[in-house]
């Protein structure tokens, strides 16, 4: 007697899997939707508005702009106020690089060793952070005064007469001066980054290490730094693109001056829109930062983050 085989019946589709999946898309949908709109309108519509903007010259006031086309853009190519902002912008960005990533990561290494010990430190370190930002531009102006401000004051009081400048007036150390309180600020936002990837590295590594007779400066050199080469990347880039967008301490201490000495992207951008009412130029500058910001983004961080997940 021959048997046949018989393929198998196709069994119904899952109806209830079915369902549910579609529940919770819906469900993801409607919680993600005000997020996308806040995004839409308040972020992606800004953006293209300027750029649509930027072809018109127009002062905020008259109903209908005046399309020139790629005037404004041409006007910014010449333009040597410009130009000195992002001079002005990529040595913020130097200098924001170059000093608030080092200084951030030895504090936190000095907070990571010291361990309970040093929790007053984490909070006193952390203090400039949570202040307003306006409130430390006034407060550094006070302190930077060349007749009345701390600063000149300490200098005349050891003998140092010659060192006391008129440090946010002349053009000279304008720039500078605010360098160092805008990493004064910042310093303790990498050193809470760089701190909680030091605490996140597994305790078995430093206790290998020490077993196998590494000392703690062979370890953060050896070990622990070489596991910070993704946070480090996060923190350059950080620094990178918070230095090219900033602009309230700069608007607070100096306006962008003296002369242009302190101006940046920004301040400028602010100044031909709201105080010359040149919006189709302002929106013209604001786009060319938006650019600028882009690129770097693209040619930095992208190539720099696919080589850490290739070297992981």
């Amino acid at each position: 007697m021959t048997v046949t085989a018989h393929p198998p019946a196709h069994s119904p589709p899952d109806k209830q899997g079915k369902r549910r999946f579609n529940e919770y898309t819906l469900t993801a949908i409607l919680f993600l939707l005000p997020t996308v709109l806040v995004l839409l309108i308040f972020v992606i519509w800004p953006i293209f508005d300027s750029l649509r903007l930027s072809l018109y010259k127009w002062n905020g006031v008259d109903p209908t702009p005046t399309f020139i086309g790629g005037e404004n853009w041409a006007q910014l190519a010449r333009d040597p106020r410009m130009w000195g902002a992002i001079k002005n912008n990529f040595l913020i960005v130097l200098a924001s690089i170059a000093i608030q990533l080092p200084v951030g990561l030895g504090l936190a290494i000095l907070l990571d060793r010291g361990g309970r010990k040093m929790r007053i430190f984490k909070v006193a370190y952390f203090l400039p952070l949570l202040m307003s930002t306006v409130a430390i531009g006034i407060l550094f102006k006070y302190i930077y005064d060349p007749y009345f401000g701390i600063l000149n004051a300490f200098l005349q009081a050891i003998g140092w007469d010659s060192m006391a400048k008129a440090w946010l007036s002349d053009p000279r150390y304008a720039l500078w001066s605010v360098i160092l309180v805008i990493c004064w600020q910042y310093i303790p936002f990498y050193m809470i980054l760089f701190l909680a990837a030091l605490t996140g590295i597994p305790s078995e590594l430093r206790e290998a290490g020490y077993i196998d007779g590494a000392t703690e400066r062979v370890y953060y050199a050896r070990i622990a730094l070489p596991l910070l080469r993704s946070t480090l990347v996060t923190g350059m880039t950080l620094s990178l693109i918070g230095s090219l967008k900033y602009f309230d301490l700069i608007w607070v201490m100096t306006e962008g001056g003296p002369s242009g000495a302190t101006e940046l992207m920004a301040t400028y951008m602010y100044k031909k829109a709201f105080n010359s009412f040149e919006m189709g130029y302002g929106a013209a500058v604001a786009s060319a930062l938006f650019i600028i910001v882009s690129v770097i983004v693209l040619l930095v961080y992208f190539p720099l983050q696919n080589r850490e997940e290739d070297l992981a």
